[in-house]
């Protein structure tokens, strides 16, 4: 177990030549119930670069961000990109992270 500067507690992450890394992927979801596993569209070591991947996307794209279809994951494991991904290889949010105020809770009444 590693203790990472932003996280609460020290968890267990990916392996990369021997080291531990974290690892975030933008993927390819469309929000279809039957596609469960998730296209990997790049792969980073920090929610940040992450963010400046799905901007740049975006800007590529002309889309917002609910318009194209990506969003940002947290792997369990060290994909490659074109890989797909099972629902219980990524999450939203790593341990111990700091999710902001707006995605704790729904909009919905």
């Amino acid at each position: 177990m590693i203790k990472i500067g932003w996280a609460k507690q020290p968890f267990q992450i990916g392996m990369d030549k021997g080291r531990r890394v974290i690892v975030y992927a933008l993927i390819y979801d469309t929000h279809d119930p039957a596609k469960r596993e998730k296209k990997v569209i790049s792969l980073h070591k920090s929610r940040a670069t992450a963010e400046r991947a799905l901007e740049k996307r975006m800007r590529k794209l002309g889309k917002r961000v609910w318009d194209c279809d990506t969003r940002i994951v947290w792997v369990h494991t060290r994909p490659h990109v074109g890989d797909y991904l099972k629902p219980d290889a990524f999450d939203t949010w790593a341990p111990g992270e700091e999710i902001p105020y707006g995605d704790r809770y729904s909009d919905g009444d």
